[in-house]
């Protein structure tokens, strides 16, 4: 069909494909990441990671930035608005091994945007051009920058953003096609992708938002004219939903999957990298993931919302799998 790229260009680096696995602010931690990378995405993230602590070498921070061998390509992305630390927070990324860094302009929470990091940067866009400009100057790894589409639908910005970013060095620049106000309610509007697609001369840009399906995927492509697409809340509960896009993209059948098995195997991940009560408050919101669109689901779910140890977990979710 002409969508997927097996050998996708992020300026130097070569990735396995253009279909990308987005930084999810408390989720795509090392397990979650393990789930997905097996499946071979063009590109995995870490949990996005602020500037200051990351300079300032907070042992917190550099927790959420682990990973193993087996899942390069993997990025990093980082959140501030001071140009000063970009070029140096970069820097520790390349220097900690990771294959690219992204400059994240796109989160819309307010315990984020209250400094103008993450989406609040959409009201500064020379700004925005400021600190990808430091950072290209800072690394030898590709430079790219997620945005959302402007802060609010009177400020629709996107469109100059990519320009900026490209004049800077960036390499790509992802948009979700949302405002910051918007949060997450209502449909994502993909024209706006495709007007930033239509003023970018080399960056590439990739699309995101309601990425949910294989044919969601195709027709953001078909919509778009991207050059690649980021998965967000689709990899939750279906970390094989990118290899569900090569087969659909490739004209394949689709693999029937067994979310309970996975469930279990994401557990065992959880139990290996978390002590017991956070691993058990992980996996009520991991075992909504995968038991959400399950036939008669609901009472485990809540059940495993009221359990305090993994044990009861798992058994819930032996039970519901063997009734």
């Amino acid at each position: 069909m002409g969508f997927l790229n097996k050998k996708f260009q992020l300026g130097g680096l070569q990735l396995p494909s253009n279909i990308l696995c987005a930084p999810l602010a408390g989720c795509s931690d090392l397990p979650f990441r393990r789930m997905t990378s097996r499946y071979r995405p063009g590109l995995v993230f870490c949990e996005m990671v602020k500037m200051e602590p990351l300079v300032r070498k907070l042992a917190g921070t550099y927790r959420l930035l682990e990973y193993e061998k087996g899942m390069h390509p993997i990025g990093a992305q980082i959140c501030g608005s001071k140009p000063e630390l970009a070029g140096e927070s970069a820097k520790i990324i390349e220097d900690l091994g990771f294959d690219s860094v992204d400059l994240n302009c796109g989160c819309p929470v307010d315990k984020v945007t209250k400094d103008g990091s993450g989406s609040g940067m959409l009201k500064t866009p020379q700004k925005i051009g400021e600190m990808i400009s430091n950072m290209v100057a800072a690394v030898k790894i590709p430079v790219t920058v997620k945005i959302r589409a402007g802060w609010d639908t009177d400020q629709i910005n996107a469109a100059e953003i990519t320009q900026i970013a490209e004049q800077a060095g960036a390499v790509a620049i992802c948009i979700h096609g949302r405002t910051r106000e918007q949060g997450y309610a209502g449909p994502a509007n993909w024209e706006w992708i495709k007007a930033c697609k239509a003023v970018a001369r080399n960056i590439l840009v990739i699309g995101n938002g309601d990425l949910f399906t294989p044919s969601s995927v195709e027709k953001m492509f078909q919509t778009t004219g991207c050059d690649g697409v980021l998965i967000s809340r689709g990899t939750m509960g279906q970390p094989w939903i990118v290899e569900d896009v090569y087969r659909h993209l490739e004209g394949l059948p689709p693999l029937e999957r067994n979310p309970i098995q996975a469930l279990l195997e994401h557990m065992d991940h959880v139990i290996q990298y978390q002590p017991e009560k956070k691993a058990v408050l992980d996996m009520r919101r991991i075992s909504c993931w995968y038991l959400k669109n399950q036939p008669g689901a609901s009472k485990t779910r809540e059940s495993i919302n009221r359990c305090d140890n993994l044990a009861d977990v798992r058994t819930l979710i032996l039970q519901y799998a063997n009734p």
